[in-house]
């Protein structure tokens, strides 16, 4: 799918974009596991392309409440963006969309090809190379093993940090988009904020490893942000439980403890099936 051109520089803001904007459903992103739909949005002359994921076509999860994934997703963008980060794209909940409520989240035209170096590999051996973090040894066929790798690559590692403070149930290498400007973004939050330990990622390569200082620095402006009645508490009451909330804390008092980046539990499996 081609996206229409992109948001000209003006007043209307990404986020009052999709919030306000009329929603024309134009496709379907058919291998995802739950309802996604590919719409544009325009308001005030502004048009842009974007991603709208009903309610209604969520399907129940054994360890999520029914019908809290569009809600789970705006919550992970609003603590990407108080982490002064901005890995997530612009995403909002919406009462009237097409289908119903949902989240509606800016479209990133990933980069399909040019100077941007690939973010996961496969190697053969036990060293990943320079530039690259092991991750683990994957089944590849004929009773093959290879080495799962990623890149050393300052923005998956603070990619790395927002998972574990969202609790990420779900980070899979079809989640990040590297875009034409260098940025990076991940998308797919759906299953984040459980009040147990959920975190199962492809970005373990600095688990145990001390936390850069920018990242402290994101974590102690976090927790200060995160203070009862504060705003982006009071927002993310409307989108998450209080259950929910005070491990999101705990989860940030602990990195902030230790000063190191999160190690797999043992009590859940560390890497998603499938892995992209």
């Amino acid at each position: 799918m081609s996206a229409p051109e992109r948001i000209p520089s003006r007043s209307v803001t990404p986020h009052e974009l999709l919030a306000k904007g009329e929603l024309t459903v134009r496709g379907q992103v058919r291998e995802a596991s739950n309802a996604v739909l590919y719409c544009t949005v325009e308001h005030e002359g502004v048009s842009a392309a974007c991603v709208y994921k009903p309610v209604a076509g969520e399907r129940p999860l054994w360890d999520f409440p029914d019908g809290t994934l569009a809600q789970r997703e705006v919550a992970a963008y609003e603590l990407s963006e108080a982490m002064g980060w901005g890995l997530i794209p612009p995403t909002v909940y919406r009462e009237d969309g097409p289908y119903g409520p949902g989240m509606c989240q800016l479209w990133i035209e990933a980069t399909a090809e040019g100077p941007e170096e690939p973010l996961l590999a496969l190697v053969e051996g036990d060293d990943p190379g320079p530039g690259w973090k092991a991750v683990g040894y994957a089944e590849v066929g004929e009773n093959r093993t290879a080495l799962l790798v990623h890149a050393d690559d300052e923005r998956l590692r603070r990619l790395a940090v927002l998972d574990a403070v969202i609790n990420n149930g779900d980070r899979k290498g079809g989640h990040l988009l590297p875009a034409a400007d260098g940025r990076l973004y991940a998308i797919d939050h759906g299953v984040t904020f459980n009040a147990d330990d959920k975190l199962r990622t492809l970005l373990w390569g600095w688990a145990g490893e001390p936390l850069p200082e920018e990242a402290m620095e994101a974590l102690r402006r976090l927790s200060a942000n995160l203070a009862e009645g504060s705003p982006l508490a009071v927002r993310l009451a409307e989108l998450i439980s209080v259950a929910e909330i005070d491990a999101l804390r705990e989860r940030v008092a602990e990195l902030l403890r230790t000063g190191r980046h999160r190690e797999p539990s043992g009590a859940w499996p560390a890497i998603p099936w499938p892995p992209v």
